[in-house]
């Protein structure tokens, strides 16, 4: 009996081993689950992984690019032009040696054009929210009022763009428009209200790689080495709408306009222009040598284009590009010379016609009629020198002037400390 169950009991025991085990597949209701939640999951993460980086995109760009590259604008290293002949001669070669015919004067104006349309691309329109519009009766078309910028620098992480501090005074929105017609919105980095300019700046990231293709940082040109007679194109709002051109001479450069703390070198033309126009003036080279804003002589008569000659205004532009405030003291003066302090009796120095008001120079005690001999280690020498050491302080320091005051018994020696300022 015994011997018969064995088998039995042996098949029994291992029995499970004959079940069949089906693997779960993609066809059946949960595997078809687990992958549209795998997929939904993935969904999910990959949207948050988007929107994350999109939140923290405005403060990566800010945070992690590192310092923007330091702005350096090249001083003017010649004081002579490069060539003995006329501009037209430079622009036309041999042919310019020749009687000036019909066919070299178009042949003149082709070229000149070219320059233009180069020079163009440096060239840029700024406009604040809520500007007027002016409409023309005879064409029945709009124009947006806007001042002219300029491209000068591109540190790395902001274009730079030099405009009137009339075009962002008390702006709180500010566009850009740039030669191909692209708009940007544009923020203000620094502003110097003595002379009347300012540096907007736009995020390199923002511009489309199409624009960049159309536009350049504008070559700064000597206009120390600009004379009477020039040829010179203008560029910008200078006739009242954005985008003009113009074209014509350089009519005088023996004037400068006496502002607070110095003085600017003025080129003067015959370009027509409007009461407010605005632009860059360009010479034959494409290089920008002048800044034309209105009222740069007190009662000018007639409507003429004038400019600040640029070499005077490299200093400013380098101190506003890189965030710098303009060095401030509100003085106005005339510098006497050894041969005038003889004759006048009187000391040799920067003799003050006017201190402005709320300034740092009248907050210290300087007074119209104060002669300053020496601004810290430096001893004035000229008005250029004056301006010189002023512009090259440290907004917010301390610095000695030395100045005779005339009493009645001759003049006497003054001290003052000066705390520099800004006028933003």
């Amino acid at each position: 009996m015994d011997e018969k169950k064995e088998p039995q009991e042996e098949v029994e025991s291992y029995s499970f081993l004959q079940e069949t085990i089906k693997k779960e597949g993609l066809q059946s209701k949960k595997g078809r689950r687990k992958v549209v939640r795998v997929v939904l999951w993935g969904l999910v993460f990959g949207l948050s992984a988007c929107l994350g980086f999109f939140a923290i995109k405005p403060w990566a760009q800010s945070h992690l690019q590192g310092n923007p590259e330091e702005v350096t604008i090249p001083s003017d290293e010649n004081t002579e032009k490069a060539d003995d002949g006329s501009s037209e001669e430079a622009l036309l070669g041999e042919e310019a040696s020749q009687i000036l015919d019909g066919a070299s004067y178009q042949e003149l104006l082709e070229k000149v054009d070219a320059v233009s349309g180069t020079a163009a691309k440096s060239v840029v329109s700024v406009k604040a929210a809520g500007s007027e519009a002016v409409t023309d009766a005879s064409s029945e078309t709009e124009a947006i009022k806007c001042e002219t910028g300029l491209i000068v620098a591109d540190n790395g992480q902001e274009l730079l763009i030099l405009t009137t501090s009339a075009a962002v005074s008390e702006a709180a929105d500010l566009t850009v428009t740039f030669c191909d017609h692209s708009e940007y919105a544009a923020a203000l980095k620094k502003q110097d209200r003595n002379v009347g300019l300012a540096i907007i700046s736009i995020s390199r990231n923002e511009i489309a790689g199409s624009t960049w293709e159309n536009i350049s940082v504008a070559t700064l040109g000597n206009s120390r080495v600009v004379y009477q007679g020039d040829l010179i194109i203008s560029l910008g709002n200078v006739f009242g709408y954005a985008g003009g051109q113009g074209y014509g001479i350089v009519s005088s450069t023996e004037y400068r306009a006496a502002l607070s703390d110095g003085t600017f070198g003025i080129l003067a033309t015959d370009i027509a222009t409007t009461e407010k126009g605005t632009g860059v003036l360009f010479n034959l080279e494409g290089e920008a040598i002048g800044i034309i804003m209105p009222g740069i002589w007190e009662n000018e008569s007639g409507l003429l284009a004038n400019a600040y000659g640029i070499s005077d205004l490299k200093t400013e532009i380098e101190l506003l590009s890189n965030g710098s405030s303009v060095p401030y003291v509100g003085v106005r003066g005339t510098y006497i010379t050894e041969e005038l302090a003889a004759q006048q009796e009187m000391p040799q120095g920067l003799y003050v016609n006017q201190v402005d008001a709320d300034s740092p120079a009248l907050k210290a005690g300087i007074q119209s009629g104060d002669i300053i001999t020496s601004v810290g280690d430096t001893k004035i020498t000229s008005q250029e020198a004056f301006q010189r050491v002023i512009i090259g302080k440290t907004v917010g320091g301390n610095v000695k002037f030395k100045a005779q005051r005339r009493g009645n018994n001759g003049y006497v020696d003054s001290d003052f400390t000066v705390k520099i300022g800004s006028l933003e």
